[in-house]
């Protein structure tokens, strides 16, 4: 059950992103993740009094801070999405998200297997590849090679650390760890945005991909919440993080990226050891 709730969130999650980097090609992505945001936490605000739960303070500090990480990887992705290519960002915010919670896993006691440790040394071929074997930046790609490294390396860390720290909440706090997680980023961003001099709201043309992005992601975190809970981290976390095949499909299919067979490659490394690992 844990591992088809991974990749039923894997798939949720790269339609979110996908949604989410096309949103931020008409408006600031920081306006659009608040959108995505504040559209998913009145979401899993209207199913949390129907899921039984009482959380501690230290779950929901966890939930907290796992918000505010999440979400500073969702703006690099986002960013990465919108002006570089999908092909190079994802799966390296991906496979980067992985190798830290199979890390963590590991650490943690847990014991999945001679597999794993395979597929995270492939995991780090696949960076090398998906990253170096890129085209030039075109005119349609307004971001550098080095810069989409960097924000696919950033969202790995805040998605990484993001499942890291929802598994350490107690079992017993039901869904209130993911409200809270949405909740304090909201916060954050509606005081800040505006003291920054950001806009708040994302322009209208953008508003059906921030609402198909907010519904896609908050599903997501709700079923990676029960994953962890029924399954080990080191095995959920890469199952959820198949989810760049989805984002690079969807950019291939309806966004016409072009995708060379180099990249092509690596994306299927990545895929490879990401299975790998949840095996």
């Amino acid at each position: 059950m844990a591992v088809l709730l991974g990749l039923l969130a894997a798939m949720s999650w790269g339609t979110g992103d996908f949604a989410g980097g096309m949103a931020a090609r008409r408006a600031p992505e920081t306006a659009v993740v608040f959108g995505t945001e504040t559209i998913g936490l009145v979401l899993i605000l209207a199913v949390a009094p129907f899921v039984s739960g009482t959380p501690t303070g230290t779950d929901l500090v966890l939930g907290g801070l796992a918000g505010l990480l999440g979400v500073a990887g969702l703006v690099l992705l986002y960013r990465g999405l919108a002006q570089g290519r999908a092909s190079v960002v994802a799966p390296i915010s991906a496979v980067g998200g992985a190798i830290l919670q199979v890390t963590w896993g590991l650490l943690s006691g847990e014991q999945p297997g001679t597999l794993a440790l395979i597929g995270i040394f492939l995991a780090l071929v696949a960076i090398g590849v998906v990253a170096g074997s890129a085209d030039e930046p075109t005119d349609a790609t307004r971001m550098s090679r080095r810069t989409e490294v960097l924000c696919g390396l950033g969202a790995a860390v805040g998605f990484g650390f993001y499942l890291i720290l929802i598994s350490e909440t107690s079992d017993g706090a039901g869904i209130w760890p993911a409200v809270v997680a949405r909740a304090t980023p909201v916060i954050v961003l509606a005081v800040a945005l505006p003291w920054l001099r950001r806009p708040l709201i994302p322009a209208r043309p953008s508003f059906p991909m921030v609402t198909l992005s907010g519904i896609t992601d908050a599903g997501a975190n709700v079923m990676l919440l029960i994953a962890v809970r029924q399954g080990l981290l080191s095995v959920v976390g890469p199952v959820a993080n198949l989810y760049p095949a989805v984002t690079v499909l969807l950019a291939r299919a309806l966004g016409h990226e072009r995708i060379g067979r180099f990249r092509l490659a690596g994306l299927g490394l990545a895929v490879a050891s990401l299975v790998l690992i949840s095996l």
